[in-house]
């Protein structure tokens, strides 16, 4: 075997242009087919990482009416749905699928929270003590929640980057107190997630959830929830999955426990559940419908393959022809069949090799090329360059395979007659 591939490197140099041109369909079909790849890869990414963040793996879990997430600010209180207790919180932590879990409340759009003649029109959140935890959230001012502060009541509050460029653009904000429904709430920290992403907008939903998120968001104490909206009220769940696949089991089995306290409800509430968002799911559609397109195009340049190896089984014949005598002269001294047909396939799969290696280099080069004038993200693959390499090495077996064995059934006798 090993003489082989010497032969074949030696046959290959002393054919150095000829050789170049076999391969080029080769080069063509696995440099296209990587940077195909590498930008299917690098956009499936980017639709999980719009969708789903920047790898919190959180998952919310809310309560719906219908379809849609239940308002207490624009609906009526319900009935046999209580407070997500603490019981029912450490039970969701122990699902395999779960790390951590947090309770929260909110009002998606408020318009009662004032920093003296201006009105804040963001989110506010009540939540307990494993909130930041969960969601990464740091302090970048001021401190975040004591555990005191959790259990006293406390009017005090934490603000986001984004809430604190809109209420404070020139001053510093802890220290300050802000009015909730009348109440006076100190500011005692900024908070900013420690993981962000620019999201992609594109349709109208977008939009509003992007532009709600630009007004930033108030914390304050889920115990001191009461004190602005004067009665308790039904709890959301945002829990922390061990990883991103785990995301969808770890949101159902949540919301199976949580939607398992509900009590019985009239008619008219018979549509309240709690459900989880599976955005994983959503990616996944997405990343389906680029990969239907995107698969055409592997096709395609699959063509380039199908051409390489007709070139490489055209110049394997010539080969067969020019090495005549040399292979009759094998034959004649004890070479076996399989002796000479394991030369020519060891050349066939050399030169397909080469050409897959030199591909690869393209490919590389050509999806970073891509993304930095196309603007589009890519993703090198090591699978991919490994089994590139490797299908290049079997089309070079494939199509060696009638020259070797034309060169195997030649007669010694009438191979040396050969001029």
């Amino acid at each position: 075997m090993i003489e082989n591939i010497q032969l074949a490197f030696g046959g290959i140099w002393s054919h150095k242009l000829r050789s170049i041109l076999t391969m080029l369909g080769i080069i063509i079909g696995i440099a296209a087919i990587i940077a195909i790849v590498s930008t299917i890869q690098g956009t499936n990414d980017q639709i999980k990482q719009n969708l789903i963040g920047a790898g919190n793996n959180t998952v919310k879990v809310q309560l719906n009416q219908g379809d849609y997430p239940y308002d207490p600010q624009w609906g009526e209180p319900l009935v046999g749905v209580s407070p997500i207790s603490e019981d029912i919180r450490q039970e969701i932590e122990q699902i395999d699928e779960v790390r951590k879990a947090s309770v929260y409340s909110s009002r998606q759009w408020s318009e009662n929270v004032y920093y003296q003649k201006n009105q804040f029109n963001g989110q506010i959140l009540g939540i307990d003590n494993n909130y930041f935890e969960v969601t990464n959230y740091k302090a970048n001012q001021g401190t975040l929640f004591m555990p005191k502060e959790y259990i006293d009541f406390s009017k005090v509050a934490i603000i986001d980057s984004v809430a604190a460029n809109t209420l404070f653009p020139t001053e510093d904000p802890v220290g300050k107190f802000i009015d909730i429904s009348s109440e006076p709430f100190k500011i005692v920290g900024v908070a900013e997630v420690q993981t962000q992403f620019t999201p992609v907008i594109n349709n109208f939903n977008d939009y509003m959830m992007y532009n709600q998120e630009q007004s930033g968001t108030i914390f304050v104490p889920l115990q001191s929830w009461p004190i602005i909206y004067k009665f308790d009220e039904p709890n959301n769940l945002i829990i922390q999955a061990v990883e991103t696949d785990a995301m969808p089991t770890a949101g159902k089995e949540a919301a199976d426990i949580l939607n398992g306290t509900i009590q019985s409800i009239n008619s008219e509430e018979s549509s309240i559940s709690y459900k989880s968002e599976n955005l994983l799911e959503q990616a996944q559609r997405l990343q389906e419908l680029s990969n239907a397109t995107n698969q055409q195009l592997i096709w395609i340049a699959s063509i380039s393959l199908l051409v390489g190896g007709i070139g490489v089984m055209n110049i394997m014949l010539v080969s067969v022809t020019e090495r005549t005598k040399e292979i009759g002269l094998k034959k004649a001294i004890g070479a076996r069949k399989s002796h000479v047909m394991s030369q020519f396939l060891t050349e066939a799969a050399v030169l397909t090799f080469i050409g897959g290696l030199i591909g690869v280099l393209a490919g590389i080069g050509l999806s970073q090329l891509i993304s930095q004038f196309a603007g589009m993200p890519t993703a090198i693959s090591l699978p991919i360059i490994i089994i590139s390499v490797f299908f290049s090495m079997v089309i070079g077996l494939i199509f060696g395979l009638l020259p070797a064995i034309k060169a195997s059934n030649l007669s010694p006798i009438d191979a040396l007659r050969r001029e």
